[in-house]
């Protein structure tokens, strides 16, 4: 990689760190190939980036920027992952760890806050935002629902009243 590139790869971080609310970092040594290419599906359907840089041009692109603390992850075989969706980043990646235990989650970054291995496993048991908007939908519906059957129960009350004085009448 040349210098022009390195700067290219820089700036491209910075940018995706900016229009992003997390990162994590995970160590990937060990994963092959195909379980690589398996992660970075899940991760991309999420709607996240899994990328492995140098860790010098991510330190580098790091600077500045509210992820900064997390600078001091990037040693050794190292991953990052970086979304808008904190929650679907975390669930994808702690679930994909659980079922290959080369990948091994570090921590991270949610804004400004530092996050530890613990702290993104529990981040990943929240409900997700799709999860949050099918609750509160099923929320704002559910009133709806109620008065329906509110209005329709005295109507099916007097058919059966109806109903069962009809079966008395005919036996």
């Amino acid at each position: 990689m040349n210098r022009n590139e390195k700067v290219e790869l820089i700036e491209n971080l910075k940018s995706s760190f900016a229009d992003s609310s997390i990162v994590i970092v995970a160590h990937y040594k060990g994963l092959t190939v195909a379980n690589m290419t398996a992660l970075r599906v899940k991760v991309r359907e999420a709607g996240a980036v899994f990328k492995v840089a140098k860790n010098t041009l991510v330190k580098l692109a790091l600077e500045g920027s509210v992820f900064q603390q997390i600078d001091n992850l990037m040693e050794g075989p190292t991953a990052i992952a970086y979304s808008s969706d904190p929650v679907a980043i975390a669930k994808v990646l702690v679930e994909f760890a659980k079922l290959n235990e080369k990948l091994i989650l570090l921590g991270g970054a949610f804004g400004a806050s530092y996050l530890d291995a613990v702290a993104v496993t529990e981040l990943s048991k929240l409900p997700s935002l799709d999860e949050l908007r099918g609750k509160i939908i099923g929320l704002l519906n559910a009133p709806a629902s109620r008065i329906a059957s509110i209005l329709q129960a005295p109507g099916g009350q007097i058919a059966r009243v109806i109903g069962a004085h009809s079966r008395q009448e005919a036996a």
